[in-house]
């Protein structure tokens, strides 16, 4: 029987040790990570890539001890591609999850927040009250004040065309002194050159003055929402508003799929680069896409100055590693990834980058 205790035994910690060792080596195998340049989180430089997300990758590997190489792709729609085909082991990008992508593969444990924003071009207040007081709007509500001055006017004459002909008279001169008349009483500034002397053309004088009171408030406030009117318009408080202007967004992004879902009209580019060009270059109206690399790549390019990130955001997104669906390194890797996100060294990172 004690032999058989010590056969048992020896089995036993056999399986144990082939296990643990197994274990070691599926840590140790090389994984292939794809990535995408996308400052500031995965930037390439000479001597390889960089950025908060792979900071956190070389963090979590500390741990892991595994080999590891990275695969490049030129874009997220191709990167993305290669995660859901299982061309890569997973990916350490800034990618949100959505609804969508978690059909086409699985996500680890967040490791960062973000918000989708919008980026406009600056333009001058001397500029932005230019072009408020040459609105459509603004031209509207003067030109129904000129139409009802020139009615009243118009009326007056009809009255005073014969009996007042010094002052009325005529056709077309004496519509315009008509004209003259309605405007002066309507502002109430009363030069007394010109004054109705029928009784047809005093009442339609009385009328107009209680009526200009009335009036003149109310065109007065009319002008001045004109004006700003605008402005107003050009700010955005929610993705409808974003309808009213010419968006462009980066190719398969999650900025893609918000403004698919309400149905925005867009065009894409193939990265935040391409998209703040766009803007530069008066291609678009607006870029939408996520904020800590909008800000990023404005200020790295000195851009301050031209461009600007909206500060009303439109969601908020989390970034988490991107696998291959069903594959069985997110149980492997999540876990470390959570213990990295509490440390320290991970904390001073998120500091340095804010």
């Amino acid at each position: 029987m004690r032999i058989y205790k010590i056969t048992l035994i020896l089995l036993i910690s056999l399986f144990c040790f082939k296990g643990f060792s197994q274990q070691k080596i599926e840590k140790k195998e090389k994984y292939i990570i794809g990535v995408t340049e996308t400052p500031p989180f995965v930037e390439k430089t000479p001597q390889g890539f960089s950025g908060l997300s792979i900071s956190s990758w070389k963090l979590v590997n500390d741990q892991l001890q595994s080999e590891y190489e990275f695969r490049e792709y030129d874009n997220l729609n191709g990167l993305l591609n290669a995660i859901e085909k299982g061309e890569v082991d997973f990916s350490v990008n800034p990618i949100t999850v959505t609804d969508k992508r978690m059909k086409r593969m699985d996500f680890s444990q967040p490791y960062f927040i973000s918000h989708t924003s919008v980026a406009k071009r600056k333009e001058s207040s001397v500029f932005r009250h230019l072009k408020n007081l040459f609105s459509w709007e603004f031209f509207s509500v003067i030109s129904l004040l000129l139409l009802v001055i020139f009615i009243f006017g118009f009326l007056v004459w009809l009255f005073e065309r014969k009996k007042n002909e010094e002052e009325f008279g005529g056709s077309f001169k004496g519509i315009m002194q008509g004209f003259w008349w309605s405007a002066v009483t309507m502002t109430t500034v009363g030069y007394g050159d010109k004054s109705p002397r029928t009784t047809g053309g005093r009442i339609i004088g009385l009328v107009w003055m209680f009526m200009a009171v009335i009036i003149i408030s109310s065109f007065t406030a009319g002008i001045a929402s004109s004006l700003t009117v605008q402005s107003i318009n050009d700010e955005i408080s929610g993705i409808m508003d974003l309808e009213r202007f010419d968006v462009t967004t980066v190719q398969s992004s999650s900025s893609q799929e918000l403004l698919d879902l309400y149905n925005i009209e867009n065009k894409v580019v193939s990265n935040g680069s391409s998209g703040l060009n766009a803007l530069l270059d008066h291609k678009t109206t607006l870029f939408v896409y996520d904020e800590p690399i909008l800000k990023y790549e404005i200020e790295r390019r000195n851009l301050s100055e031209k461009l600007e990130v909206l500060g009303k955001t439109l969601k908020k997104d989390y970034y988490s590693y991107a696998f291959p669906k069903d594959s069985k390194l997110l149980k492997t890797i999540d876990p470390v990834l959570i213990r990295t996100l509490k440390s320290m060294e991970w904390a001073t990172l998120v500091e340095d980058y804010n």
